[in-house]
């Protein structure tokens, strides 16, 4: 068994605000996704695209706040927030779900690109490729917290967790942040300059992701206050396979989408 490190969350305080580890994980994540995005955009001689880029980050992270928050409420805990509707904004007390940031980033990057005439799955394309270096750190920031520690377990890696009872526990935070982080993110990176049709790459981050965070949702204790669906699946898994199904939709539409231009300019 392993010691989980005591890491206080606050890094300090300033009178009544508080910098925490988990926050500055979203800043970093943001400042990594910017620089890799613009290298691709310099691989790909758009330079010129560089403020556009800066701008769709920004809406897409605000997007990403509001529904991972709103994601976290009404995907997990529906009938504690309609009870205490003041509890949504209460961002401070944690709280955040991955599968509500990406809705909320997806749509909001959506409309700011629709109304500039913009090509969302290009761009779509573009921050798949980096996505899972976010995830990363944000996996870093949960560990940190203590928080969607995993089930119990003999291995020798375990851990007790401090919210977690006695019990030693799997690292599940650190399984993702190295697999749905870091090895994602090698692959997704490698198929940066593959000449394929847009919406292919978020096709392929969409079924990656999904199927992996499936299967480590079996090492996590269930965050969901409700009762698991079929009596084994948890709501993590049902996004999950969402995402799966979107994917394959994707992939689908891509090689139709790819199909209708050679035959338009045969």
């Amino acid at each position: 068994m392993l010691t989980y490190p005591q890491i206080d969350p606050v890094i300090f305080r300033i009178g009544p605000l508080a910098i925490r580890w988990y926050g500055l994980m979203y800043v970093i994540s943001f400042f990594c996704v910017l620089i890799l995005c613009k290298y691709q955009l310099k691989e790909k001689k758009c330079v010129h695209l560089t403020p556009l880029l800066e701008n769709v980050l920004f809406v897409g992270f605000l997007g990403l706040i509001v529904g991972a928050r709103l994601g976290f409420c009404f995907f997990y805990y529906p009938n504690y927030f309609l009870k205490n509707p003041l509890e949504i904004i209460a961002i401070w007390k944690g709280g955040m779900s991955f599968h509500g940031g990406m809705l909320g980033a997806i749509l909001a990057g959506y409309l700011y690109l629709k109304k500039h005439n913009q090509s969302f799955l290009w761009w779509a394309d573009l921050v798949a490729v980096v996505a899972p270096i976010g995830l990363f750190f944000g996996r870093i920031g949960n560990f940190i917290n203590g928080e969607l520690f995993g089930k119990p377990s003999s291995l020798p890696w375990a851990m007790v967790f401090p919210d977690g009872g006695p019990i030693p526990r799997h690292p599940v935070q650190l399984y993702e942040a190295l697999v749905t982080g870091l090895i994602l993110f090698l692959i997704m990176w490698n198929l940066r300059r593959k000449p394929w049709v847009e919406g292919t790459k978020l096709a392929i981050f969409f079924i990656l992701y999904g199927v992996l965070r499936f299967l480590f949702e079996f090492l996590r204790e269930p965050a969901q206050s409700v009762s698991l669906i079929f009596g084994w699946m948890t709501m993590g898994q049902i996004l999950c396979l969402g995402m799966i199904v979107l994917g394959i939709f994707l992939l689908i539409y891509s090689k139709h989408l790819k199909t209708f231009r050679s035959k338009k300019f045969i």
